[in-house]
């Protein structure tokens, strides 16, 4: 006979597992997967409870903390990553264990991917760069209209010079470096004229991180030709491992325990066009006009950065309205 205490105890282990296994039951029902639909109940079962004799005691914990599976055939831009180096092999376990266990943020991102990718595939695709630079963009600014301390701004990160140097306007009334298409296309043509100079798109990724410059001079002084082998700032050295620990977790996040249902993720709100070439000179009245906030405006246009437009030279905007 099961004591009192034994009996409370088993009862409130089942009112704790019992989300988790509908969890998995809705999950699996979804894809329609019975195996694996008794496999992730057992395994649930097996991680939250403890049998031992005639008491059952809920293990302390949420989950079981392991090392995330880290493959040994690699490749960055179908450039193979030599994971038979062990100091490789290490620098790439560590990005992949602090993008595994930064939970909060990869979550996040990996909602974002979704809505923000769909944009920047179709021109990585257009100017000849390789689907794996879709990455490099998040562990850049986590999908989001960041500023760094140093000054560089957008999903690309871009410094005002440079964003500049690449054709993107940069002024107080416009900055296209919070234009997604524009800046993804910026990003192209520097990782363009990056892989023409240095022969290899991981290298080209690297100078992303420290400068064309900057990588040249590490080049010549230490008379090595790949990335793994040159000794860089430790930011740089880091630079192309997080990006694959960023591409392993979101090619097959569930191994990396992330479960994100289709309709978690977010998508891009449906929006129009509308061509602008005249001066403006009041943003809010211009979105009262076309019956949507000022908020609306500025949240699919980031790039406007004042509350008004000269346009000295009747340039052309090309502004999204959101279709309600």
């Amino acid at each position: 006979m099961l004591s009192s205490a034994s009996r409370n105890t088993i009862t409130k282990s089942k009112q704790s597992i019992k989300p988790l296994v509908i969890f998995f039951v809705n999950y699996m029902k979804l894809y329609k997967n019975t195996l694996m639909l008794s496999f992730a109940i057992i395994c649930v079962l097996a991680l939250f409870v403890n049998i031992s004799n005639t008491s059952i005691k809920p293990i302390a914990g949420p989950y079981l903390v392991t090392a995330p599976y880290l493959s040994d055939n690699l490749s960055f831009a179908g450039e193979a990553v030599p994971m038979s180096d062990p100091e490789v092999y290490e620098r790439m376990d560590r990005e992949l264990v602090s993008n595994t266990y930064f939970h909060s943020q990869t979550i996040i991102n990996l909602k974002r991917a979704q809505k923000y990718f769909s944009t920047i595939e179709p021109i990585l695709k257009k100017e000849g760069i390789p689907n794996d630079f879709k990455y490099l963009s998040v562990i850049e600014s986590n999908l989001s209209n960041v500023v760094s301390p140093s000054g560089a701004a957008g999903f690309w990160q871009f410094l005002a010079g440079t964003a500049k140097g690449y054709g993107l306007e940069v002024n107080n009334e416009i900055d296209e470096r919070y234009h997604l298409e524009k800046s993804t296309l910026a990003a192209c043509k520097y990782l363009n004229e990056a892989h023409t100079r240095f022969g290899t798109w991981t290298l080209a990724a690297a100078s992303y991180n420290m400068g064309q410059a900057g990588l040249s001079n590490r080049i010549s002084n230490q008379a090595e030709q790949t990335y793994y082998d040159l000794l860089l700032y430790e930011e740089t050295q880091r630079y192309v491992f997080r990006i694959l620990a960023v591409k392993s977790i979101f090619e097959n996040p569930e191994r990396y325990g992330f479960y994100i249902l289709p309709q978690e993720k977010y998508t891009m709100p449906a929006f129009t066009t509308v061509s602008v070439n005249n001066r403006i000179s009041s943003w809010i009245d211009f979105a009262k006009e076309k019956n949507i906030t000022y908020k609306d405006l500025k949240y699919l246009n980031p790039w406007i950065r004042d509350t008004g437009l000269r346009n000295k030279d009747g340039s052309t905007y090309e502004v999204k309205i959101l279709r309600k």
